[in-house]
This record gives structure tokens, sequence and C-alpha cells, in this order.
């Protein structure tokens, strides 16, 4: 089962990458059947301001079967894997991380099928694909091996249930964060996207030569968290730049053939009602579990601490935006904060410790 619990993850990351590149091959498309349509030639707008034709939805459509594939691979994947350990993906981090990968292809297709919005794939899918490369890493190092549960994980189902509310939060998160990131590119906070995401990428594989690829991730966002921070600043204040645009006024279509700023805006929004209460939940659990395990609810185990950051940041969007009207930059910029969070919370404990170390280094 072991083994045939891998061959699936293998097809999962194949089909996760052939599905990101039909995805952009459709945004391509898409692109083009924009500028023809423009020029006056033969296409159609979507009520969602995606122009398209009969190839541009062609492949869409090849993309999206694919992309189902890809989630249906790393559910037979979790389940083999299941039944040949006995207990749900919570004993290390190649578990959790195919679990991970898993809950953002499902979110994804979701929303998708949802909103009709393919363009979030080249978003979405890669970071889940990062996630289940990093596991692959794992396995390869041999800390995927299965082997007894430590004292800690031996509350079978409290630990099952506690882990999948937080693919499902975890899943929504990713896909706010995706709406979010297309919804900055078409402001002028673009330059301080690409900047942030150039630095952190340099930084993502000095890190990588160095500590593996869990060093990768942590510290390429890290750099990226800092780097967009000067960048804003330096915008804003230097070359008074950073005022707060709010695209998502506009009724016409989004910039270079992405969904409208309205539609990217109302699926964030979205995906945090879906993704808060299940962080709620998963942290309820967690403290839970922690009394069986540790003898008491709350530790501020850096994990622990900042799950609670992630939380208030969540809160702190729902809030701004149902009471205060948040809209536009600073509604989306909250979005990408939150989900860089969710990423600190997953691979703090790695350089941190603490009592949640349990999971290796990977």
């Amino acid at each position: 089962m072991e083994k045939l619990s891998g061959y699936a993850f293998i097809v999962a990351i194949v089909c996760t990458a052939l599905a990101w590149v039909l995805y952009l091959i459709y945004a391509l498309s898409g692109l083009r059947a924009a500028r023809m349509q423009t020029a006056g030639g033969p296409s159609s707008a979507t009520v969602t301001g995606i122009t398209s034709g009969p190839r541009t939805a062609a492949i869409g459509l090849y993309a999206t079967i694919v992309g189902w594939l890809a989630v249906f691979s790393l559910l037979l994947s979790l389940i083999l894997r299941t039944i040949a350990t006995g207990h749900g993906p919570f004993a290390n981090m190649y578990e959790f991380s195919v679990a991970f990968a898993f809950g953002i292809l499902l979110a994804y297709m979701l929303f998708e099928r949802r909103y009709h919005q393919r363009i979030l794939a080249l978003i979405a899918l890669p970071v889940a694909l990062a996630m289940m490369l990093y596991a692959f890493a794992v396995s390869l190092s041999g800390a995927a091996d299965i082997a007894p549960l430590v004292p800690a994980l031996q509350n079978n189902l409290l630990l099952t249930v506690h882990v999948a509310v937080a693919i499902v939060a975890y899943g929504s998160f990713a896909i706010a964060f995706a709406a979010a990131l297309l919804y900055l590119i078409q402001t002028d906070s673009a330059p301080t996207i690409l900047i942030a995401g150039a630095v952190g990428l340099i930084v993502a594989v000095i890190a990588g030569i160095a500590g593996g690829m869990g060093a990768a991730i942590f510290m390429g966002e890290l750099a990226a968290i800092f780097a967009g921070l000067v960048t804003a600043a330096v915008r804003r204040f230097v070359l008074k730049s950073g005022r707060d645009q709010d695209p998502s006024a506009e009724p016409t279509g989004g910039h270079w053939g992405l969904p409208k700023p309205l539609v990217l805006d109302d699926i964030g929004y979205r995906a945090v009602v879906v993704g808060f209460p299940f962080l709620t939940l998963t942290i309820i659990l967690g403290a839970l579990w922690a009394n069986t395990a540790w003898g008491t609810y709350w530790s501020w185990d850096p994990k622990e601490t900042a799950s609670l950051v992630t939380w208030f940041i969540y809160g702190s969007y729902l809030h701004a935006r149902v009471m205060r009207g948040w809209r536009g930059n600073r509604a989306a910029w909250l979005l990408v904060l939150g989900f860089l969070a969710t990423v600190f919370t997953y691979f703090g404990n790695l350089f941190f410790g603490g009592l949640h170390s349990y999971a290796g280094l990977g």
C-alpha cells in the first residue's frame, strides 16, 4: 500500500504540473483573444470579463480535467497511505504536506466550478505543486518512512479531525491569496509584488542549496515579506506612488485578460468566509489535543502562537471588510499577509522547535 500511495503521489505531481501548463496556455490564449476582440476579431466575453473563443474554451476544459485527475490521484495517495499506516496524515511533514496540497487543489477546483475563473490556477497550482515537491524531498530524505506514532500523536480520531479542518482552512486561504495577488497585479502594487517575489526567489534558491527545500520556502517567504515592506515604504514615502486604488469599482473587465477586480475581490472574501471558521475549529481542536498530550490547553508553543497570529489577521480582514467597508488594495494586502502567516505557521516549527518538532525537519 505504501508503494501504491507513492505511485499515486507521483501521478498527482505530474498531473498538477501538466494542468498548470494547460492553464497557462489557456490564459495566454485568452489574452490573444482579447487583443483580437480589441482589433475587431471574432471572440466573445463572458459575464466575468474573460474573453474566449472555441480554442480557448477547449484548452480550459482539458486543464480542468487534468486538474481533477490531480485531485483524485492525491486523494488516492492519502487513502492508501492511511491504510498502510493505520492513521490519518499527521505523523510527519510528508503526510501533512501531501494533505495540504490536496486541500489547495480541491479548494481551487471547487472555486473554479463556482466562479468559472480558471486564471486563479496560475497562482494556486504552483503553491500546491511547491508543497508536493517539498513532500517529495522529505520522502527522499527518509523522513517519510512509516514508523510507530510517538505518544503525543496517539489520539487518532482527534488528530485526524484536527488535520482535516486545517486542510480546509489552508486550502481556502490559498485561494484567497491567489485572488488577492491577481487583484494587486492590476493596480500600482504590481512593482512591489515583482520586487518582493524576485528577492524571495533569490533567497529561496540560496537557502535551498544550503539547507534544503524547507529552508528555501521559509527563508524565501521571510525575504519576500521584508522586501515587500521596504519597497512599499519607499514607493509610498519617496516616490509618492502608494495611493490606494480600488479597481473593484470598475465595471469593465480586468487588465491583461485577467478576471474583473470585482470578481477577484468577492472570491477572496468568500474563501476567507469558508476558511476562517475552520481555522477557528483547528485551534480549538488543537487545544483539546494539547491538553490530552501535554496536560495544558495552551503553552505558547511557536506553532500555536503563529496560528493565533494568523487567526487575528484573517479576523481583522473580516472585521475591516464587514464593519469598515474595506475594499481595494488594503483588503488584498491583508489576504496576502494572512497566507504568508499561514505558511509561516506551517514551517515555523522546523526552525524554532517547540512541542510540534516531533514531525522532524523533513
